[in-house]
């Protein structure tokens, strides 16, 4: 079974004691998890509520020639069937301080080309959910149909749309690549990857005939918001979005989907409360993926192992109607040092949904690439890949001369080294034995960007003894509202039990995205500042209320300890509760308005590149009487600033490196060539890591707080658990077996060849 091993370095301030900052804490929204509590989007009921069920192609390119609806609308309980002919015109996002960022950015039923297998071409709405899905599968649809493009080749000619993109460049990488001793040069592919979350999207929408309030299952309540705003063409003020929980999305639900749409059109026409969720295939289509990365990567070293130059470039499809870029290079102009470095793209256009940000975005696969070139490296100079990666380490980003605000990765490869064991490792292929089966161990680095945007965060002490944050962002699962608890428990010095967290509701104060790991540090500081707000007004109120023991201090005299205002040269103890106060001023709450400032307004931010860092170790088995391949240990070091909570911490890190085996040994989405149909969209076929294949895992913080983000010095770390996990996999496999996996998943197949 997976376990964490927490070792967290000494950084922790004088109050430690009573603070639950950096301690394990459990989640203060758990109970309601467990308990069946917590509403998600698709449990929502409200009287009058009907059900919309979509209509999708079953071609992937091609038109639309005829919609057959009238038998659908003679059964049983069918209210409405809305497609391309009989639809008010929808809007595109435009540009604006306002304007968000949709999933797909064609309006719901724009027109009639089908651009993509499993594209919406009609909806359904009837009283009950049998007779919304027994009526769409009533509706005939008549297609022009033509030969989709998806192929997994992504070598299509850049044109004048779709150019070569240069995206970091230093030195000369040709003429250094040319004249280097030693040379790697090797393609590296990623297939489409569906996002899989347990909780598939939903949408209840409620339009009372001026308002919507939708309920949704969304990582950006205030995205929402904008975007739906945009393309149904209301003002934002007539439209609240409420997501309290999520059981997870992975990237896939940062940006509204069509299905969103689809809810909230049927509200307004019928005037009544509309739910739509998306079925387990659909998944597969509608709601994005991270697409098919092809990676050429050419390393040239010296003998000594010396990097001298580092050219990738990266190929990623995108959707006929939207230009994702899947950012392989986010990592690479800066995780080693090089003197000469170019990093090159290029977008290839197939028969597929729009592809989305999945864990990692860019990162994930580019690192793929980069690291199992480093391990090709390591192996042809006959050098251990973690010697090799301290040869070239760097305390500068190269890309832009800036020191980094705080990297140990050397330290996370000698610890990771350590723990796993790795002077034990005897470098010839197959050379490791446990029994009858073969050992292999494999490394790969990770690196994922350091962000902190802007926010705002509204804390309330209030009459109860109770203490209020409330924040438009929101908990994908990951433990945001114990993020809000802990730090409010620190400035306060209040126990959790009495701190309430409001979050997933686009009526409250704006706050981030909960996507690219920057929720923590982005609110921390707008908490931090809302509860010195809170607890200052407090100290005012008390010295200006008539009867109370503070009347007339100054201020500046008083102090906010442990739920306590007190005279600041006398312990906690001797003052008054801050309720009393409240009660004895008649005042229910006090408030405090924080604020968080985007990393890149922050004068001392600007002085440093800001990025987290971290070391993956794997260890597989391989039988080779039965061919069988089993991930049994993985060690993962992580170098995120000061760990906030390191239960939450490890849990995100040993899920990461769970989605990491997913990805390297059987995740993949097939398109039937003839219709671009995803064959495997369901279960059974698309095959995802379960607990039989989960192997012991142990997480290693190594909690260094990274002031330039902030008084906490708190990094995310919800990508970097998962880059770089499937390299370190297959390095192994090739330790064991011999065989180099370049193109992911790894298959049995592969591996019978050694």
């Amino acid at each position: 079974m997976p376990e964490a091993i927490l070792d967290t370095a000494a950084s922790q301030p004088a109050s430690a004691a009573q603070s639950v900052i950096g301690k394990p804490t459990p989640r203060i929204d758990g109970p309601l998890k467990t308990t069946g509590t917590a509403q998600y989007a698709a449990d929502y009921h409200f009287p009058g509520l009907v059900y919309a069920w979509p209509v999708a192609s079953t071609i992937g390119s091609g038109e639309i020639l005829a919609i057959d609806a009238a038998k659908a609308q003679k059964m049983p309980g069918v209210l409405l069937v809305l497609h391309h002919g009989n639809i008010a015109s929808l809007y595109h996002v435009g540009p604006g301080s306002y304007s968000g960022r949709a999933g797909e950015s064609r309006p719901l039923f724009a027109d009639n080309i089908v651009r993509y297998y499993g594209q919406y071409v009609a909806m359904v709405v009837a009283e009950t959910l049998e007779q919304a899905q027994a009526a769409a599968a009533a509706v005939h649809v008549s297609y022009q149909a033509q030969t989709p493009n998806v192929s997994t080749e992504l070598n299509d000619p850049q044109t004048e749309e779709l150019p070569l993109h240069t995206e970091s460049k230093r030195g000369n990488v040709e003429t250094a690549f040319a004249s280097a001793p030693v040379q790697i040069d090797a393609t590296y592919v990623t297939p489409t990857v569906t996002h899989n979350p347990m909780e598939m999207h939903g949408t209840v929408a409620v339009w009372d005939g001026h308002r919507f309030t939708l309920y949704e299952s969304s990582q950006g309540v205030v995205n929402h918001l904008n975007v739906m705003a945009e393309m149904l063409g209301v003002p934002r003020e007539n439209i609240q979005v409420i997501s309290r929980f999520m059981g997870s999305g992975f990237g896939g639900k940062l940006f509204p989907w069509p299905h969103s749409l689809m809810a909230a059109i049927a509200s307004r026409q019928l005037v009544r409360p509309v739910k739509v969720y998306v079925p387990r295939d659909l998944m597969f289509t509608a709601v994005g993926h991270r697409p098919e990365t092809q990676q050429r990567i050419r390393i040239g070293a010296q003998k000594d192992g010396k990097l001298v130059s580092l050219h990738q470039d990266y190929r990623n499809h995108t959707s006929l109607g939207d230009d994702f870029r899947e950012n392989c290079g986010e990592a690479t102009p800066f995780l080693y040092s090089t003197p000469n470095l170019l990093v090159t793209s290029a977008l290839v256009r197939r028969n597929v949904g729009a592809p989305t940000p999945m864990r990692g975005p860019g990162a994930v696969p580019g690192l793929f690439a980069v690291e199992s070139a480093m391990d090709e490296l390591a192996v042809q100079l006959g050098m251990d890949p973690v010697e090799l990666r301290l040869k070239n380490d760097t305390l500068i980003d190269e890309s832009t001369g800036k020191p980094f605000s705080s990297r140990h990765y050397k330290e996370c490869l000698q610890v990771g080294a350590e723990h796993f064991g790795w002077s034990r490792r005897t470098a010839a292929v197959g050379s490791m034995k446990q029994g009858d089966l073969i050992l292999g161990w494999g490394v790969a680095g990770a690196s994922w960007g350091a962000f902190r945007g802007g926010a705002q965060a509204q804390v309330s002490l209030h009459d109860d003894g109770s203490v209020r944050a409330s924040c438009a962002t929101q908990d994908v699962g990951t433990g945001t509202y114990t993020i809000f608890a802990q730090v409010l428990n620190d400035k306060t010095g209040l126990p959790l039990n009495r701190i309430q967290v409001v979050l997933g509701d686009s009526s409250l104060i704006p706050g981030p995205t909960s996507g690219g790991s920057v929720v923590t540090a982005t609110i921390t500081p707008a908490i931090a500042d809302g509860a010195e707000k809170a607890m200052r007004a407090m100290l005012e109120l008390a010295s200006s209320t008539p009867g109370s023991p503070f009347h007339g201090k100054p201020v500046s005299s008083l102090a906010f300890t442990d739920g306590m205002v007190h005279i600041h040269t006398q312990p906690a103890g001797s003052g008054q509760p801050f309720q009393q106060l409240l009660r004895l001023a008649n005042v229910e709450a006090v408030h405090g308005a924080g604020q968080s400032d985007p990393l890149y307004a922050l004068p001392q931010a600007r002085k440093y590149s800001t990025h987290s860092f971290g070391v993956h170790f794997a260890e597989v088995t391989w039988d080779p009487g039965i061919a069988r391949l089993r991930v049994s240990r993985i060690v993962s070091v992580i170098d995120a600033g000061r760990i906030l909570n390191p239960k939450a911490g490890a849990n995100q890190i040993m899920g990461a490196a769970v989605m990491g085996i997913g990805m390297a040994l059987f995740e993949s989405t097939q398109y039937e060539p003839n219709n671009a149909h995803p064959i495997n969209n369901n279960f059974a076929d698309y095959i995802v890591t379960t607990a039989a294949d989960s192997p012991s895992i142990e997480v290693h913080f190594l909690d260094y707080p990274d002031y330039a983000m902030g008084e906490y010095g708190a990094r995310g770390i919800g990508e970097i658990g998962l880059a770089g996990v499937a390299p370190a996999i297959t390095s192994a496999i090739h330790h064991a077996t011999g065989v180099r996996v370049r193109r992911l998943p790894a298959r049995i197949e592969d591996l019978l060849k050694s």
